[in-house]
């Protein structure tokens, strides 16, 4: 069974909407929502996704990592590999968080 055009277009529209909010963000360091919106929006594109295989392109925003970043920073070689919160958006997140961190760092 074939995918449905309306949900191709809102996949193709949430796809823009990333886009575009990536661009604000990471050019023009502007962002004009908040990193929760953002999360809200990239989860249906998964979701989305998931459901309709067929409708994932290499170029979505949901095959990538960030956006490209802006050369006023200078490029920095940590000595300890940076750990990610991920999408941590209550206590309990952040404290299995703050335990993976102390498993690794072993104190």
């Amino acid at each position: 069974m074939g995918t449905s055009a309306p949900i191709q277009q809102k996949i193709e529209k949430l796809r823009a909407a990333l886009r575009d909010h990536d661009y604000q963000y990471y050019i023009l360091s502007q962002p004009s929502i908040s990193d929760f919106d953002y999360d809200q929006l990239m989860g249906q594109l998964i979701a989305m996704e998931k459901e309709h295989p067929e409708l994932i392109t290499p170029d979505s925003p949901s095959q990538r990592v960030g956006g490209q970043p802006t050369k006023e920073f200078a490029t920095v070689t940590h000595e300890v590999p940076m750990l990610s919160l991920s999408n941590t958006y209550n206590e309990q997140e952040l404290l299995d968080f703050d335990k993976r961190v102390r498993d690794i760092l072993g104190s």
